[in-house]
């Protein structure tokens, strides 16, 4: 199995460069994550229109909650996926695209959707759009796949039904009518299924169990290696007294009631469930498949415009900066970013210094700074985003 990956978002006024030119920014950007630490690539992200200033930090509000929310669907399919595939990796794998492209491919080519994500629409329409789409996504696997495991749990108690002890399973195939008393207005036969070691005590005290238990009815039915199912004779009268005994024995009464063609009626209904179940596999895999790609590509969008949203509250106007698609491990995620902490933390201003020997630091160390975006964490002097789609 391939190591997991994680990925980082950077954005970087293009003025870390001399010539204060995109291509020369994104280099310095690659020279600062060394190769040790991951692979940069360039991440094309459109103009959009930009509102005012109140209108963006709200936008960036909202993108951080609808980005938790993305995450959330994706790694619920993910695992759905994981569920239905019996946590096979390599056909999970398989079933994990972005526009049928592997993850990786997909980030690494990524352009806007400017088909399906007009980039000409206000930013907050577009956030309106991808919110709709990504809870629809989510209703749709979630309804197929509660469809799925709700025939795949009546499947599973059919079959109990045919292959469990006599305390539990189908009795069709057990019980003849002939060893039952039926259409009889005072008498009816009780099915007993009792544990083997318990045998000699049934037989010894069933006819005193409760009053006008019909003497010596008592039939063994059937055995297996658990328990032995007898089939005794009581007048209804006193039915209920006798079944209440039988429990507190801990003797299982069954119900029971024989039905003409009842076996018959019970294989069709486990071939039915089984060929449902087999139908909605087919139909819960298409749409797993399917939700991932879409609610995946949904989330890097979200992704694209958290980055456009932050740089313009971070950077201001004009708007000269590059974005950069780092590549790296969950453990070498934090050298890198260390790496564009020592580079990079002049752009925070007053936020950061540096100690005497060289390293980097906050001027209050306790301080854990709101980004305009909402999202209360370690405040960065750069724009930076660190997610994993698993």
């Amino acid at each position: 199995m391939s190591k997991p990956s994680a990925y980082l978002l950077v954005s970087l006024p293009t003025s870390i460069s001399p010539s204060n030119d995109k291509d020369e920014a994104l280099a310095a950007l690659r020279a600062t994550v060394t190769e040790d630490y991951g692979t940069t690539y360039p991440f094309s992200i459109p103009e959009f229109k930009i509102g005012t200033l109140d209108a963006l930090v709200q936008q960036a509000d909202d993108l951080s909650k609808l980005n938790a929310v993305c995450e959330g669907v994706v790694n619920k399919v993910g695992d759905s996926l994981r569920v239905l595939l019996e946590g096979d990796e390599d056909k999970i794998s398989q079933q994990k695209t972005i526009n049928d492209k592997p993850v990786d491919q997909y980030l690494r080519s990524f352009s806007w959707n400017k088909v399906k994500y007009r980039a000409d629409k206000p930013i907050a329409d577009l956030i309106d759009s991808l919110q709709k789409e990504v809870a629809g996504i989510d209703n749709d696997v979630k309804a197929k796949f509660n469809q799925y495991n709700q025939v795949k749990t009546s499947l599973a108690a059919s079959q109990r039904k045919q292959t469990g002890n006599l305390s539990t399973r189908s009795l069709t195939s057990v019980v003849k009518p002939s060893l039952l008393v039926q259409d009889s207005e005072y008498l009816d036969t009780h099915l007993i299924a009792v544990p083997n070691l318990m045998t000699k005590d049934f037989i010894k005290s069933y006819e005193t169990l409760a009053p006008m238990v019909v003497p010596r009815s008592s039939v063994q039915i059937a055995a297996d290696d658990e328990f032995t199912l007898y089939g005794v004779t009581v007048f209804k009268k006193h039915a209920a007294e006798f079944v209440h005994k039988c429990r507190e024995k801990r003797w299982t009464p069954r119900d029971y009631k024989y039905e003409e063609g009842g076996k018959e009626k019970e294989m069709r209904e486990v071939e039915r469930l089984s060929a449902d179940e087999r139908k909605l596999w087919g139909e819960a895999l298409r749409l797993g498949r399917t939700g991932y790609s879409e609610s995946a590509m949904i989330w890097v969008h979200v992704l694209a415009l958290r980055v456009f949203v932050e740089t313009v509250l971070r950077y201001g106007l004009p708007l000269d900066y590059v974005a950069g698609l780092v590549k790296t491990t969950p453990k070498l995620a934090k050298k890198a970013k260390s790496s564009l902490d020592v580079q990079y933390s002049y752009l925070g201003g007053n936020a950061f210094g540096r100690d005497k020997k060289g390293r980097v630091k906050q001027d209050d160390t306790t301080m854990d700074i709101q980004t305009m975006g909402g999202d209360t964490a370690e405040y960065t002097a750069y724009v930076y985003y660190e997610f994993e789609i698993a």
